[in-house]
Order: C-alpha cells, then structure tokens, then sequence
C-alpha cells in the first residue's frame, strides 16, 4: 500500500454520506440477510470530524504542536501539522500525586487504559467513564483534614448549585423568547402607535384578536393598533395591501430564521481540540482521491429532542449543546413561530434547555470531564434535569416535565436525577412566573380552569377522541418520514433548504390568511378552544354560540374548524424537518383540540334539540356540555398519538386546568391513543426521526424476540488485530489503521491485541484491546521514528507521562524514565467478553445496561473468535426487527 494515501480514504467509490452511523440500506429490513454462513456487514464510513479551520492556514500557532510532528512526512501523515492534535483527558501529569505511590498516574488509567476525548459521532464507553468518576470520589473522600471536608462539601453541593443556575437561566431565555415571539408575530398586521416595541397583546390587551374575529360585541375596536392597510392606502383595497404585508414580513421572519441555522449550525463548522486531527474528511495528501463526505446536518433545526435522546444514550455530538447552537436556536425559534409556519416552540425549549445546561456544567472540571451515563454520570444528569426544566417553562408544568425527562428523553434515571430534576424544574417554573411573559401571571397562554365535572356519557366521546388521537399520530407520523425520507432528502430540496422554506411559508400564508382558525398563532388557537363559554357572552374567537342549538349557528363554526384541522394538519406535514427551530407539540395539541371543539359543538347542538334524550338523562342545566373539555381531551389524544407520551403528558394536562377533575377522561384519551396508534405504526415521530438521521439510539425499553439467532450470526470475525508474536512497528500499525478506517471509518473501531496460545500456535488469546484514536494519539507521539518496534506488555506499571495531555510531551525531562513506544498504557486489558455460546439476551443487556462499546467472543475453550461492536450490533437488531 502507498505511505502516501491518507487516513481514512477510500479508494473505492465514495459512499453515500450519512451523519449518523447506520447506513441507509440498514433500514430497509430486506437488504441484509444475517445468517451463520456469512460474517454480517459492518457499518461503514461514519461520519468524521472535519479538520479545524482555524488550524487550516498556514498561519496557525506552531507552538501548540509537538516538535515531533513537523517531521511527521516520514510517515507520509501529509499536512497533518495543519490539524489539532487530540490529547488524553484522564489526568495531567502531577509529581505531588501521593495515590499511586508518587507516580502522578490516576488510579482509573491503571485500570482500563488511558482515553482521548470521545470525537463527534462516536459512542461512550460508559464502563471506563464510571471507574473515572468513581475513583475521582474516593479520592476526595480519602482525604480527612479541614480543607478536604470543605472540598467534598462544595462537590457535593455543585449539582444543586448548577441546576438552580440551569432553572433560572432557562425561564430567562423562554421569557425572551416568548415576549419576542409575540412581538414579531403581531408585526405581520400591524404595530402599536404608542410604541413600535409594543405587540397587540400589550397595546390592545383586551382586543387582540378582534381583527381577526370582527363579529366579537363585547370589545371596542383599538384605536392604538394601526394595520399595515391604513399605512399604504391603495385603490385596489385594504384587503389585498394586508395580504402583500402579511406574507412579506411572514417570509423575511421565515427566511431570517433559516439563514440563522444554515450559518451558525452547521455540522461541518464544530470542531474541537476533541476531534480527531488525522480522521478529518477534509484531510488529503494532495492526491485525487476523495475523503468519504458525511451528510450535513444543523444543529438548530428541528426541535431537538430526537437528537438528545441519543446523546442522552451515549452517543457524542460536539457542538450540539453549545453557546452558538443557544443564540441560533432562541433567536430562530421566535422567528420561525412568528413566520406562521405550523409549528411550536414548546419542543426546542427542552434543547435550549439542555444547551444552557451543558454551557454551566461545563464550569466545573467535575462535570466536563465525565461524559458517562451511567450512575455516576455527572453531565447528563445535568441535561435530564434541563429536560424536565425546558418542558417546565413550555407548559407551566414542572412534576409533568420531570416525568417527561424521565418517560421520553433520558436513557437512564435514577432516584437522585429525578430529585434534582424536580428540583430544577421547580426552579425555572417559578423564575417564569416572577418574568411574567404573558402579563396574566400565567405560565401558557392556554392555561384555563373548568367548574364543572363530566358525567358518565361522556366517556363514549371520550374513547372516540382517543382512537382519534391515535389514527391521526399514526398517520401523521408516517406521512411525516415518508416526505422527509422521498421528497426531503431525495429531490432537489435536499441542496436548497431556503427554498424550501420560501415554498412552504409562501403556501401557509396563503392558505391560512383568511381562515382566522388556521391565520392565529397556535398556542392562541389552543387557549381559544380550551377556553369555557358562558350563556349569553360571546367570546372574541367566535367560539362560544349565543344559541347552541340553533344550526344556522353551529354550521359555519363547525366547517371553519374543519377547515382549519385539514389546513393545518396539511401544512403541519410538510413543515415539520425543514431546516429552522421547529416543534411538534402545538401543532399536535392544536388537531386534538380543533376536533374536540368540533365534537363537543355537536353534543351540545344535539343535547338543545334532544334534551329529554335518555343518552342525556344525567345533564342538569343549560351548561351541561364544555365544548373546551373536549377540546382538552382530543388535544391530549393527538399529542399522545405523536409523540407515545403516555404518563407525563396526562401530569401535563392536569397541571394546565389546575384541577384533578377531568383526570379519568384524560387518561382514558391518551390510552386510547397510544394503543390505537402502537397498533398502526411501531414508533412515534422521535423514533422515526432517529430512523431519518440514522443515530445510532439503542431504545432501552423495548424488547426483542430473537429466534433461533446466535451470536455467530453478529460477530465480526475479520477486524484487524495486532499480533504479539509479530513485529510491529510505528509504521506497521500505521498502516493496520489507515487499513482499517478505509474499510468502514468507524471512530469506534478497536484492535484486539492478541498472543499465541502457548500450547496451541493457531489458537490466540485476547491480551487486552486498544481503540483507534488511542491508537492514533499514541502514534502521534512516536511519529518521528517509524521503524522502532513498539511494544505490549501484559503485566506493566504505569508511569506518569501515559495521561498527559499532548503538549505536556513536549517536556524531555518527562521522557527519561519513561518508554514511549510502550503502549502497553492505552490498552484495555478488561474488556467485556463473551462466549460464543451465550444467549443474544445477554449482548442486549451488556450494550443496554452495561453501556459497552464492544464486546470480545470468545469460543468454549477460551480462545479469541471475533467481537461486536455497539454500531454492528445496531444494525444487527435492525435487521432482525423488534417486537
């Protein structure tokens, strides 16, 4: 093989790029066959950090490399002194360090071998994370003087403190959203002559939709609120100058809030000191060949939760919480739901959320050094208490968002996260109502409250909107990822995503100025059909009839929610993935309720025609029907149907009406739903995202029948090993990695380091196992001499200079007393391992709750037979379909 071809280059054709790392025939349950004759595919050309633009000139500081690296030609690593090296981050060296005998070595790379930072797209190792994290305690507990007491104090003190900061930060940022929202949305009629900062909500608080809805008797007109049609007179009509001003400032908002993602989130602009130097897709030799591309993806699109639920799994996404991400993603959001366009701001409040979250344990080494899950992860349970504060803050419902980071997003949550959750979201629910964005003192808009119970018959239209709510999220869902799979990613809207959003803005201006039910925002449209009606009062929405039992009356509000309902949930259909901040949760809420008014209207028309009916013998009064809790009910159905949300969303709704009253009918609906659409289609609209993106996500709630399936039909048998009993030089391991990451490019891959069995000289046994980038860290150090043997000793101490970080190498009184081409230190001697024989059952459970990277397969007689690795084992599962 030529010294000149660079890492990861394919040879080959390119692949077709993907962002996560199943590749798209993976998802289609035909295209693989997994049988015990044939070793199963891998996953190829994961996506790869790119190389750091910052570093890319030839301007970039020289100092922060190691002289070895400006030689690093011998190896024909071309222009790699243009990278940012990758370091080891399990301790710096420390001479003063006492734990292991002087040696300065912390106690978890004794364990399992010293680690670089975890690179985007690749998995955590869960297993090494704890022993860090675990020794990192004991050694603050070891200590017994005053000032160590204090130590442990404050330790155990920063979740608390974080979290508190993380509450009140996010209700912060939802105020800011929210009063900007407000304002943005009201300007596409409109603006306030006592002030242009002023929305109508502010300048006319008791009429602001009475433009909207001219009929209304009970409010005057504002003589403080100017439309755009008094501004420009026209002869052709006030109307038609109204509808140009609508639509112009609709697309600028639309358009402003795509170039916000498109600029400041895209994929290919993070990188860190983190990321790879030598695995970069923009990494060449000058050659013709090509670097395997990776799909682009933007961090600020959509609503998040997808992609947080798989770094909540264990999967590394650099930058995606970030500050950039924070400012793109707050400022887009207002700007895309004042656009009009069918989508809510409650589902990217939880990746807000989660950013600022992210940004404040990062202040602590404690946290920003751990990046594990399991029990004594310390940043994730961080970001599943900014889960529950972000659901918090969209809702005004702060024991419904601690169950939703439980129930929806968080892959592991244990006693303590669930208090510091709860805690967390208290926090941010009281800060919002301190803010009061709404100037109500509410904390949602479409926060309402009911005097009268339900009666026994209305259970029937109960169960009704249920089966509603799951038909429509089944389909929806459906619908959903075949337009984003077919027409999204597989036609020309896939290179020009303004375009996509000019289309799709232009078409909802269009079809929803003159409906005022598809024209309002949607947390509007919610507050209007959740709200009660009293005899004799019209409402400003026109929903509340002076005569329910007149059909002259009931017709014309019936077809505009009808109406409305397919408009919106059209539109909502096409909307949801384009690339701008956009959630699922109001336009979900919004069908459930538009059919639940709907039903509730006709019951009580019917109850006015038929009072003596025996179906109503159990109705006392004139209000004996609420139009508004059936509009409740179906929203809490159709939410249901979307998302699978089946505990927290009926918390929810309970904290919305301020009353336990209507608890039997909202949990009748929201079961009803979910089974209904569990029966249509298997995965909700996260899942299916997921599928879309191809994230690695391992779903830890579901259960597998697995047949008459072994591991022999999942092992991979052909990963490249390195041999004891072989010579293996700097330059031989080099090339056994540039090998191994042209085959498949996975940043997870790793080396079995195996030795020949002493009584058996074709038989091997497993040593230990070394990762690629450990690999590649450790070859960056040794770069300058390509023909020196380098070494793995079995038994080894370990000495202080193997957890150092890359510059600190650069130090030669380091390197007297220790032998750098000894790798021995990055090997993992206490992999997982299994034998061949073992039930498929305990591999779920090794990747699911032991969070293992890979697992060594062993045969019966101790010998090593291949390994599966978490990607494969995705794929493998994929395959064999879930039940």
């Amino acid at each position: 093989m030529s010294e000149s071809i660079p890492f990861n280059k394919n040879v080959h054709s390119p692949p077709d790029p993907n962002y996560g790392t199943l590749p798209r025939s993976l998802f289609h349950r035909r295209s693989l066959h997994f049988s015990r004759q044939h070793t199963p595919p891998r996953l190829s050309n994961v996506p790869v950090p790119p190389r750091s633009a910052a570093a890319s000139g030839p301007s970039s500081p020289i100092s922060m490399f190691s002289p070895s690296l400006r030689n690093l030609s011998n190896l024909s690593f071309s222009r790699i002194v243009s990278q940012r090296p990758i370091s080891a981050y399990d301790a710096t060296f420390n001479s003063d360090s006492k734990d292991d005998g002087g040696l300065g070595m912390s106690m978890d790379a004794k364990k399992n071998g010293v680690r670089v930072w975890y690179s985007s797209y690749s998995s955590i190792d869960w297993m090494h994370d704890a022993i860090k994290e675990s020794l990192r305690f004991s050694r603050l507990r070891r200590k017994k003087n005053f000032r160590a007491r204090i130590r442990l104090a404050v330790d155990r003190l920063l979740g608390w403190i974080i979290v508190t900061i993380v509450g009140c930060l996010t209700a912060v940022f939802a105020f800011l959203v929210v009063t900007s929202e407000r304002w943005f949305f009201s300007l596409k009629d409109g603006y306030c002559t006592e002030g242009w900062t002023k929305a109508r909500a502010l300048c006319c608080p008791q009429t602001e939709l009475s433009m909207l809805f001219p009929t209304s008797t009970t409010e005057t007109e504002c003589q403080a609120w100017r439309p755009w049609s008094d501004l420009f007179a026209w002869d052709g009509g006030s109307g038609s100058i109204q509808f140009v001003a609508y639509t112009f400032i609709a697309l600028s908002l639309a358009v402003s809030s795509c170039w916000l993602t498109l600029l400041l989130t895209k994929s290919t602009s993070f990188v860190t000191r983190k990321e790879s130097g030598v695995l970069g897709p923009d990494f060449h030799d000058g050659s013709e060949t090509t670097a395997a591309p990776r799909k682009i993806f933007y961090y600020a699109s959509g609503s998040g939760i997808p992609e947080l639920k798989a770094i909540l799994s264990g999967f590394v996404i650099h930058g995606y919480l970030g500050g950039r991400v924070l400012i793109a993603k707050s400022a887009g959001l207002a700007l895309s739901v004042a656009s009009g366009l069918q989508l809510g701001k409650e589902g990217p409040f939880v990746h807000i959320a989660c950013c600022i979250g992210n940004i404040v344990s990062r202040l602590a080494s404690k946290y920003e050094n751990n990046e594990g899950r399991n029990i004594y992860s310390k940043r994730r349970e961080i970001l599943s208490a900014a889960c529950a504060a972000g659901v918090a803050v969209a809702f005004g419902a702060p024991i419904g968002g601690t169950l939703f980071s439980l129930e929806e997003v968080s892959y592991f949550f244990p006693a303590k996260v669930m208090w510091r959750s709860f805690f967390c979201a208290m926090i941010a629910a009281i800060t919002l109502k301190l803010l009061n964005p709404f100037g109500t003192g509410k904390l949602v808009l479409f926060q309402v409250t009911y005097d009268k119970d339900w009666h026994a018959f209305e259970l029937f239209p109960f169960v009704i909107l249920g089966v509603f709510g799951g038909v429509y999220g089944a389909y929806f869902s459906k619908l959903n990822f075949r337009w984003s799979r077919d027409v999204r990613n597989a036609t020309w809207l896939k290179d020009h995503p303004v375009i996509e959003v000019l289309l799709v803005t232009l078409a909802t201006s269009a079809f929803c100025f003159l409906n005022p039910y598809t024209r309002m925002g949607g947390t509007e449209l919610v507050s209007a059909l959740f709200s009660e009606c009293h005899k004799g009062v019209e409402d400003e929405w026109g929903l509340c009839l002076s005569d329910p039992g007149s059909w002259s009356q009931v017709t014309p509000v019936v077809g505009a929610l009808l109406l409305a309902l397919v408009v919106r949930g059209t539109l909502t259909l096409v909307t949801f993935g384009i690339r701008l901040p956009a959630g699922i949760f109001i336009p979900s809420l919004a069908a459930g309720a538009l059919v639940g008014r709907m039903i509730g209207i006709l019951l009580q028309f019917l109850r006015y025609q038929h009072p003596d009916m025996r179906f109503f013998s159990a109705c006392s009064g004139d209000n004996c029907i609420i139009p508004g809790l059936y509009a409740m009910v179906g929203a809490a159905a159709s939410l249901a149907g979307v998302t699978r949300t089946t505990v927290s969303l009926a918390v929810i709704m309970f904290e919305l009406t301020d009353t336990l009253s209507y608890t039997i009918p909202i949990m009748i609906a929201v079961l009803c739903a979910k089974t209904t659409a569990d029966a249509l289609e298997e995965k909700g609209i996260y899942e299916l995202v997921i599928d879309v993106a191809r994230l690695p996500y391992l779903d830890c709630k579901k259960t597998f029948l697995w047949g008459d399936r072994q591991i022999a039909d999942v092992i991979i048998r052909d990963v490249d090993v390195i041999r004891l009993d072989q010579d293996n030089t700097v330059k031989s391991l080099r090339d056994k990695l540039q090998v191994s990451l042209q085959d498949d490019g996975n940043q997870d891959a790793v080396f079995p380091i195996l030795r020949a069995d002493d009584h058996d000289e074709d038989s091997t046994r497993l040593v230990g196992v070394i990762g690629a980038r450990e690999l590649e860290h450790a070859l960056c150090i040794v770069a300058d001499h390509p023909d020196e043997t380098i070494t793995f000793q079995i038994t080894y101490s370990h000495h202080p200079l193997a957890s150092s970080s890359f510059s600190s190498l650069l130090d030669d009184t380091n390197r007297s007393s220790f032998d750098i081409f000894d790798f021995s230190i990055y090997m993992d001697q206490a992999p997982l391992t299994i034998t061949l024989n073992s039930p498929l059952e305990l591999v779920q459970q090794f990747f699911v709750k032991l969070g293992a990277r890979y697992v060594i397969v062993t045969d019966m007689d101790g010998y090593y037979d291949g390994i599966i690795d978490k990607k494969t084992w995705l794929a493998f599962l994929n395959e064999a379909g879930d039940h």
